[in-house]
C-alpha cells in the first residue's frame, strides 16, 4: 500500500510508546493531588517482545522516522536497554525518550550504548519549593544532575517545562537563563486540558503571550518559522539563543501532526483529543492492521478537544 494518509494529508511518522502507567513523581498537571502516583512499577504490561513485535508491525506499515519512549516515567521499565536494542535493529534510528530525569544520571551511559539519541527531560522549575510544588517531592539537584550527564554524554537534550499561573510561572526566566547557560533547547509548554484538568484548568492556564511577555521584558526576541511537524514554535534572542512554545491552546499545530500513540496495553490513538482507544493486539493480518491505522487517523482534529484520559495512561 503506499503512505498512509488522511484528507489534509496527515500520517503518521513517529510513534509515541507509553511503556507502563506509573511514575515516580506526581506532577500536578498529571495526577490528582489526593491520588498521588505510584512510585514504581512492580510489574509491566507489555513485555520488551510484545513491544518490539507491535512496533515491527507498525513500522512495517508506516515506516517509522522516530520513537519515542514515554510513561509514566520510562525510567523504571527494568528493561530499558534491552528495549531500546530492539527497536534499533528494526533499522530505526531516531529513538528519542522524555523523563522526568530523576534516575538518569546512573543509566545514561547504557541508555545509549543502546542506541538512544535524544532525550527530553522535564523540570518545571529550579528553585526547590516551586519543584516540590509541582512534582510533589524533593530532588531538583538529581534532575539537573542527569539532564547535564545526558549532555555530557553526547546526547541531544531538551528540557520541557510546562508553565502553570501562580506555581511555576515565576521559574520562566531562571528556566531561560539556565538553559541558555548550558547551551541546552528548552520549550515552555502551555497547561493541556487532560485527565482531572478536562474543563477544570483556567486558573493555572499560563498563556503563550504570557510566556513572551515575561521572556521580553529581559531579551529581545525574534518569532522563527515553524518547521513541519514541530509541536513547537521557535524564537531567537539578540544574543543567539533561542526557546521554544508548544502553544496547544493559543496556537494549535494539529494541521500537521504526525504522531501515533501506542498505550501499555497495546491500545492505539491517533489523537491526544481521543478516548477511544484502538486495540492492536491480537489482531493477525495486516489487512486489519491497516483498517485500525485508519480508524486512528481518524481520530485526528484540527484542534485539541481535551480528553479525560491522564498522560499517565496515554503517555506524555
Amino acid at each position: 500500500m503506499g503512505m498512509l494518509k488522511d484528507n489534509i494529508g496527515r500520517s503518521f511518522r513517529v510513534l509515541r510508546v507509553s511503556l507502563l502507567d506509573t511514575c515516580n513523581f506526581a506532577c500536578t498537571y498529571c495526577v490528582c493531588e489526593d491520588k498521588p502516583a505510584a512510585k514504581g512499577a512492580e510489574e509491566t504490561i507489555l513485555s520488551v517482545s510484545e513491544l518490539i513485535g507491535l512496533i515491527a508491525r507498525l513500522h512495517q506499515v508506516l515506516h517509522l522516522h522516530t520513537v519515542r519512549l514515554t510513561g509514566g516515567e520510562p525510567l523504571l521499565y527494568p528493561e530499558l536497554p534491552t528495549l531500546i536494542a530492539g527497536i534499533r535493529s528494526l533499522g530505526i534510528r531516531n529513538i528519542k525518550m522524555t523523563t522526568n530525569g530523576f534516575l538518569l544520571a546512573r543509566r545514561v551511559g547504557e541508555l545509549k550504548r543502546a542506541g538512544l539519541q535524544s532525550i527530553n527531560v522535564s523540570l518545571d522549575a529550579l528553585d526547590e519549593g516551586r519543584f516540590f510544588r509541582v512534582t510533589k517531592r524533593t530532588g531538583v539537584a538529581r534532575v539537573v544532575e542527569g539532564l547535564l550527564a545526558a549532555k555530557h554524554a553526547g546526547l541531544e537534550v531538551k528540557i520541557n517545562t510546562v508553565v502553570m499561573r501562580g506555581e511555576n510561572d515565576g521559574e520562566v526566566l531562571p528556566l531561560l537563563d539556565f538553559a541558555f547557560r548550558q547551551g541546552l533547547t528548552i520549550r515552555l509548554l502551555e497547561l493541556m486540558s487532560m485527565g482531572h484538568l478536562y474543563g477544570n484548568m483556567d486558573e493555572r492556564f499560563f498563556p503563550k503571550a504570557a510566556m513572551l511577555a515575561t521572556i521580553a521584558g529581559r531579551y529581545r526576541i525574534r518569532e522563527l518559522a515553524k518547521r513541519p511537524g514541530d509541536t513547537a514554535t521557535y524564537w531567537a534572542t539578540a544574543c543567539g539563543h533561542s526557546f521554544g512554545i508548544i502553544a496547544n491552546e493559543s496556537q494549535p499545530f494539529c494541521a500537521d501532526c504526525n504522531r501515533l500513540r501506542l498505550d501499555t496495553k497495546g491500545n492505539i490513538y491517533g489523537c491526544l483529543s481521543s478516548n477511544t482507544p484502538i486495540p492492536i493486539v491480537g489482531i493477525a493480518t495486516q489487512r486489519g492492521l491497516e483498517a485500525s491505522l485508519y480508524a486512528a487517523l481518524e481520530q485526528k482534529q484540527l484542534k485539541f478537544s481535551g480528553s479525560e484520559l491522564s498522560m499517565l495512561t496515554i503517555g506524555g
